[in-house]
């Protein structure tokens, strides 16, 4: 049964908290998931916004809930348990004190400080939390990527926060990573010795995780350019999805299993750095182009500079040097401005090994898994089947397809909601380690590290294409093409 926590949301004014934290907790309110007597307090920067903060919380929910979700007589009841306060992050003022006296009503019970802040504001954020006494060992940090942008500067700021928390109470956040398709993932290869026996260099030809959006910078413009695709995308989000395909069979399902088998992927990840980078890796930056109907502007009109080696988009070959994937490529991609927004990961298996149907029975193309993330949640197995409406034997492509939105209609899949949910009661399997977070960098760092040795410069693509021509000619070189999202 849910006992009542409290959570502290710092940056509960800005897009991440009103777009998608609100909404969550909203949802979990809604399915009965948030016991009696929570309280969430979203800490703004000034009062007038703290005043004025159930007004733009609700705006906030028509606007990001989905069709049916909202109603009045929810609202009245979710906003029961919003106590918005104004205080600054980096200074430790009565405003702190009067937040402590608040929480200190309810001394023993699990506090939740979920940072949707700048990282560099992290450090100074949990040193007055500790100040405050507020910090106990029920109190648990929630913290948004990206953490750092290296090796060097993603330690210090994991080595600030573990100056006040232990590991195990810091949760580090990953969005994809609480998607039931994901969760999916685990089921369906760990429970079915079907998919088990078929998962290995003997049965699969390649793999590819495409996460392609179809925005532009959407007033990150400071942020993303100074990061770009990598660190903002494939640092985090395509690696962990890559270890959770790649990774060997856990012992049990628990966070420390988990986290040992994902660390083992990230270690037998194929180091890329010299000219391997240029071999493997295509970078592009969008230019203006046709989006739909709409004319959008190329990434430097929106940056309003006149030039920027920053990567909107990224083409990655990986290997994984072990027994299960040698030999297997794995084909990474993500971008802004994409053709379609989409987010999937496409398993193609190989041919089959005799063809015993006459060349009149049509090509017997490999079988393909196909496991949606975003916009819709689904799994699609493509399978060879005779078509029904021939008395010949002549062949085509079908699908066995679960498209989860359809099968559970009154289910609404929210990563966020189920994180946190997560992170109050104290279940990290579907968090980031400290040593993930490392691991994953050593392998990032080197990349980067050429681009800027060699002055690399990414390739032009339209707005509203799959990318720059390079990216599909990584693919061709092995005599294979994308899969793009229909």
């Amino acid at each position: 049964m849910a006992t009542p926590f409290d959570m502290v949301l710092f940056g509960g004014g800005g897009d991440l908290a009103l777009r998608k934290l609100i909404p969550a907790l909203y949802r979990a309110h809604l399915e009965g998931s948030l016991a009696e007597g929570c309280r969430i307090f979203p800490v703004c920067r000034r009062q007038e916004d703290a005043d004025q903060y159930l007004d733009t919380a609700r705006e906030a929910l028509k606007t990001h809930l989905r069709d049916g979700e909202y109603s009045d007589s929810a609202w009245q009841t979710f906003s029961q348990l919003l106590r918005a306060v104004a205080l600054d992050i980096s200074e430790p003022d009565d405003r702190w004190d009067q937040l402590a006296g608040i929480l200190r009503a309810e001394e023993d019970r699990v506090r939740l400080f979920y940072l949707a802040i700048p990282p560099a504001v992290f450090g100074p954020c949990c040193e007055n939390l500790s100040l405050k006494g507020l910090i106990s060992g029920q109190s648990r940090v929630v913290v948004e990527k990206p953490l750092g942008y290296n090796a060097q500067t993603s330690d210090e700021i994991n080595s600030k926060i573990a100056s006040y928390f232990p590991e195990e109470n810091i949760f580090r956040i990953d969005h994809y990573l609480g998607k039931e398709t994901v969760q999916n993932l685990l089921a369906l290869r760990f429970s079915n010795v079907l998919f088990e026996h078929l998962w290995d260099a003997k049965s699969i030809d390649h793999i590819q995780i495409s996460i392609a959006e179809t925005v532009g910078l959407e007033g990150r413009a400071g942020f993303y350019n100074e990061t770009g695709a990598l660190r903002d995308m494939v640092q985090n989000h395509l690696l962990q999805l890559l270890c959770l395909i790649a990774m060997e069979s856990p012992n049990s399902m628990s966070a420390k299993n988990i986290r040992a088998e994902k660390i083992k992927v990230l270690e037998a990840l194929r180091p890329l750095a010299g000219n391997t980078v240029d071999k493997n890796i295509v970078r592009g930056q969008y230019v203006a182009g046709g989006l739909g109907t709409e004319l959008v502007p190329g990434y430097l009109e929106e940056l309003e500079a006149a030039s920027s080696s920053t990567e909107t988009f990224v083409a990655i070959r990986a290997h994984i040097d072990n027994w299960r994937w040698a030999g297997v490529p794995f084909y990474l991609r993500t971008g802004k401005r994409m053709e379609k927004r989409c987010a999937e990961i496409v398993i193609q298996y190989k041919k089959v090994s005799h063809r015993v149907f006459s060349p009149e029975a049509g090509d017997v193309l490999p079988n393909r898994l196909v496991i949606r993330l975003q916009p819709e949640e689904s799994i699609k197995l493509v399978l060879m089947a005779k078509k029904m409406d021939s008395l010949t034997m002549e062949l085509r492509p079908v699908e066995l397809n679960l498209t989860l939105s359809d099968t559970y209609d009154t289910f609404r899949s929210d990563a966020y909601k189920r994180l946190m949910l997560d992170a109050a009661a104290n279940n990290s399997a579907l968090f980031i380690h400290r040593d993930e977070v490392a691991a994953a960098w050593a392998w990032v760092d080197p990349i980067i590290d050429h681009w800027h040795e060699t002055n690399n410069q990414p390739q032009l693509y339209r707005a509203g294409s799959w990318g720059p021509q390079a990216a599909g000619d990584l693919l061709e070189q092995d005599g294979r093409h994308w899969f793009n999202a229909q």
